[in-house]
């Protein structure tokens, strides 16, 4: 039957700013789905309160409303929009169900006459009532582990002395683990089952049995109204039980799963949806299977909606879900919907991957000082990276090479951990390097049976690093001139980088790279195609890998590469790889702007990215997809096999920028602004100048590369001091001192970390007020596209800062000078394309801090609050098909609009909740007001200096 022909108009629910627990995959899932029913002719309304995004960008529905996710703004929204006939709470989260069902509660949806799709409340209700749902599965009879319901801290510790030690708390309604916990002591119960309790928003817990050590899987489903149900995806967790599968590193497909365990949980999984509810669309179901050969399965939970792991799937296939369980909650069935990847078969099929994909998480315990960096229930990371490849072996190394810390993979750095009991005590308390130590722990001759009883990883994936372990100690004993082709192309197919290759042998990563050619051991591109080459692919989405030759019968060798390079003109977009503090959606959001304008002035646009829960990694966003590692030796493969006529790198934060002096080096274009002038910028040195010469006032300053230096520096500056590293994102490293003691702790602190950094230390402008600019320039013209004022004073961190747009109390003189520095700024950088600026303003004098000639985290927040397409703009005047006066602006805001920055220190109960130069928020919500009257603009005021801290 196709689709309810009565459904003219949707209100789709975001899920609000990103906090850890909840990030840019219902983004994502969110921005899939308004296509998809736009598709249709379907009217889509949404709401959603995250500016950073493009799912709120005008571009992906028919209304957009950037405001709380209450039900006062629901109510606002149906009085606006009668015409709304339903409501799809299924692609944001948490928060979107949460606040589905408050509507629900409140009488809302039946008052306005508007029905849910996608999912039914009683679903929703047994799935996260705990105590219903374990009565469910008693009912349909899947094996659950022993739990009790718990609404009072005398039932809590009845349970306890019932079941014993450890044990596991499970707080319903909430997301990421918040409040879940693992009680090993009975000393720790009472302090554990009471922040449970508080975490719940019905104050109600689950206590169950801790099933330690057992393995995690999880299927991805999609249901159909006639019941045909099909699983996208097995993922297997590399960590067993004990630690949320946000936070482990997952595996697709299953890897140590016997085929007759697998048709179980199948059995299950399509058993258990079908019995939450007569509701059409996607369905996340986890379970936990015993380490031994009888593979006992206990269900843990499901969630009737799309979850962090659809993201994850829908890129590990191809299979779209957030689109197609959109299409069937508006009445399809899988059998009348096409293979989004094929356009030749239908939706009603099981992806078969020809490949392997492992999923690792990005954390981001440096910005939280003193955090419990150990891994649980709770998720903590921050993003995630996803690497394909022909192996498990191939696609860990690609994963690693993707996370942006610094490794170029698993050991052949010499970056591992030497010292036993600190690999122990690393193996037994799982945190965020777990994925290397295991490598440096096989490196130290610790046996394999040792490891695992520790860590309780399933011994496959242990031999399978026992195994990388064998070659690099096999290659090793070769120099760049005797090493065989054999063992340089297992090497390769195993994953490992020209740079460690070149580590196991003591030379340089270019005479490895040149050994290669010479060899002819060159990358070659496949299809992620969701058939495994059974039916041709229409849809260019591309992982790289090595093979080794074919030969044909007439003696011909060759290698087969899917990846077919047109004579267009193409430009490459570089991703900004995992979201972290400091860099998160809103370069996503540039990204996929960059690649739609490179379209529209007619180039072939290709992304080279490795995040899976974004939008610029969606299959069609671009018109080339290459799903790889944003590192230097795959994205110069990429270059040498399509041939661009230039890179875009200000687009993607700082990890594409940081590749752009290598870019310049190997005589690759680089679109817009040059590498002199973003290295200009930088170098704080050069930077100031320039400043100098353009005589515009900046705080004192000296340069430091030793604690000696800054010690000296500091008799000059006065203090309070701010201590500044080169070329960092989210002001990482940065810290206010106000004295010589502190001054020394900091610098030998962070020449540690970042060893040959210059360090900038200037003369902190107390009490100053901090302002932004973000402007377009094409070399010649500059046009600003907003000015903003942060509530907070000087002092905490930009992304940190309430920042109001337009400014609330800068007079016209300090406005004046903040134009004029603009300008003079951007033109003496030689800047073609985007360019931020941060002011500090004392006394009426306007002072520069720093200034970005690239996208910043700020330019989709003044894009939505003025309605204007500024990247579509700066990326044309880049690519030179434009210049800054072509353009028609037209900026239209009544009032203000305030950037509100969201914490995550909930995960972080005992971290220091201070804020500084260091930037901690991992989202931000936006909030319009119509004046300075304002009750929530007010309060904000109040409230400026509280958290200021050094």
């Amino acid at each position: 039957m196709p689709k309810d022909t009565s459904i003219k108009s949707v209100l789709i629910i975001g899920s609000g700013p990103i906090v850890i627990g909840q990030a840019c995959e219902f983004d994502y899932a969110g921005s899939q789905s308004a296509r998809s029913i736009r598709e249709e002719g379907i009217e889509v309304i949404l709401i959603n309160s995250n500016p950073a995004t493009i799912m709120t960008d005008p571009s992906m529905a028919d209304h957009i409303y950037l405001k709380p996710l209450t039900t006062k703004s629901i109510i606002e929204i149906l009085k606006e929009h009668p015409q709304i006939d339903a409501v799809l709470p299924t692609m944001g989260g948490q928060t979107a169900l949460n606040l589905c069902l408050e509507a629900q509660d409140k009488g809302i949806w039946d008052d306005f006459g508007v029905r849910l799709i996608g999912v039914d409340v009683n679903a929703i209700n047994i799935t996260e009532d705990r105590d219903q749902f374990k009565a469910l599965l008693k009912k349909i009879d899947v094996p659950t582990a022993p739990a009790e319901i718990c609404t009072s801290y005398l039932r809590g510790k009845e349970i306890a002395q019932e079941f014993g030690f450890p044990l596991v708390i499970r707080p319903s309604f909430t997301l990421g683990g918040t409040g879940a916990s693992i009680v090993y002591k009975p000393e720790d119960f009472d302090r554990l089952l009471t922040a449970g309790l508080e975490a719940s928003p019905i104050h109600e817990v689950l206590i169950d049995k801790a099933l330690m050590g057992w393995k995690e899987y999880e299927l991805e489903l999609l249901r159909d109204k006639n019941d045909n149900v099909v699983i996208i995806c097995s993922i297997e967790n590399m960590d067993p039980m004990g630690i949320h599968t946000g936070d482990s590193i997952t595996v697709a497909p299953a890897m140590t799963l016997s085929d007759t365990t697998f048709q179980k949980l199948r059995d299950y999984a399509i058993l258990m949806m079908r019995s939450i509810g007569n509701f059409a669309g996607g369905c996340n179901v986890q379970f936990a299977v015993s380490p031994d050969e009888k593979e006992d399965i206990v269900a843990i939970e499901i969630n009737p909606r799309v979850s962090r792991s659809s993201a994850l799937a829908s890129k590990a296939t191809g299979y779209p879900i957030a689109k197609i369980a959109t299409k069937l909650a508006l009445g399809y069935n899988l059998d009348e919907l096409k293979n989004q990847i094929t356009k030749s078969t239908s939706a009603l099929f099981e992806p078969t991957l020809d490949y392997v994909i492992v999923k690792i998480p990005r954390w981001n315990f440096d910005k939280f000082e003193g955090s419990d960096r150990t891994l649980g229930l709770q998720m903590k990371s921050v993003g995630e990276v996803m690497g394909i490849g022909r192996s498990f072996q191939e696609a860990l190394h690609k994963a690693t090479q993707s996370l942006e810390i610094k490794r170029n993979g698993l050991g052949a750095d010499g970056k591992g951990y030497t010292n036993y009991e600190q690999i122990i005590e690393k193996l037994t308390y799982a945190s965020w390097d777990r994925v290397f130590v295991i490598y440096d722990a096989i490196a130290m001759g610790i046996p394999l049976s040792r490891i695992h009883e520790i860590t309780k990883i399933d011994m496959w994936f242990l031999k399978q690093y026992e195994e990388l372990h064998i070659l690099e100690k096999e290659i090793a004993k070769y120099t760049v001139s005797t090493l065989p082709k054999e063992f340089l192309l297992e090497a390769k197919q195993k994953g490992f980088a020209d740079r460690q290759i070149a580590h196991m042998m003591g030379c340089l990563e270019s005479e490895v790279h040149a050994l290669r050619m010479s060899m002819d051991v060159n990358r070659v591109f496949k299809l992620v195609d969701t058939c495994a080459a059974e039916f041709k692919a229409k849809t260019p989405y591309y992982y790289s890998t090595f093979e080794a030759e074919i030969e044909k019968a007439d003696g011909t060798r060759f290698v087969d590469n899917e990846s077919i390079v047109t004579d267009k003109k193409k430009i490459i977009v570089l991703g900004s790889g995992p979201n972290r503090i400091g860099q998160g959606i809103e370069f996503d959001y540039s990204c996929v702007h960059g690649v739609l304008a490179a379209k529209e002035c007619g180039y072939e646009t290709i992304m080279i990215n490795c995040n899976p829960e974004t939008v610029s990694t969606d299959f069609d966003t671009a018109d080339k997809l290459y799903f790889e590692p944003v590192f230097w030796e795959h994205i110069y493969d990429i270059i040498q096999h399509e041939k661009p006529e230039g890179v875009i790198v200000q687009l993607g934060g700082q990890t594409a920028l940081k590749l752009a002096e290598k870019l310049s080096k190997y005589g690759v274009k680089i679109i817009g602004t040059s590498f002199d002038a973003l290295d200009l910028a930088e170098d704080r040195g050069r930077f100031s100048d320039l400043l100098t010469e353009l005589e515009i006032p900046f705080p004192k300053f000296g340069i430091a590369e030793t604690a000696d230096e800054a010690s000296a520096l500091a008799d000059q500056l006065d203090f309070p001091l701010l201590i500044r590293p080169s070329y960092v994102l989210g002001g990482q490293g940065m810290k206010i001192v106000i004295n010589k003691q502190e001054l020394e702790e900091h610098v030998v602190n962070l020449l540690k970390t970042i060893p040959g950094n210059k360090l900038l230390l200037d003369h902190y402008l107390d009490g100053a007020i901090e302002a932004e600019a973000d402007a377009i320039c094409d070399g010649e013209n500059v046009y600003i596209i907003g000015i903003m004022e942060h509530i907070e004073p000087c002092g905490v961190h930009s992304g940190d800062s309430n920042a109001t747009l337009p400014p609330f109390n800068l007079g016209e003189f300090v406005m004046q000078q903040i134009k004029d520095h603009t300008h003079k700024i951007a033109l003496g950088l030689k800047t073609v394309g985007l360019i931020n600026i941060q002011f500090a303003i004392k006394d009426d004098t306007v002072y520069i801090i720093e200034a970005n000639p690239r996208a910043s985290r700020t330019v989709p927040f003044i894009a939505k609050a003025y309605g204007e397409p500024y990247v579509n703009y700066a990326t044309k005047v880049m690519l030179g098909h434009n210049k800054v006066t072509d353009f028609d602006f037209n900026p239209k805001l009544n009032g203000y609009a305030i950037k509100q920055p969201v914490f995550s220190f909930s995960k972080f109960p005992n971290v220091n909740k201070a804020l500084g130069p260091e930037m901690k928020s991992t989202g931000e919500s936006i909030l319009f007001i119509d004046d300075l009257k304002d009750d929530q603009f007010y309060e904000l005021y109040s409230r400026r200096k509280m958290y200021l801290s050094k």
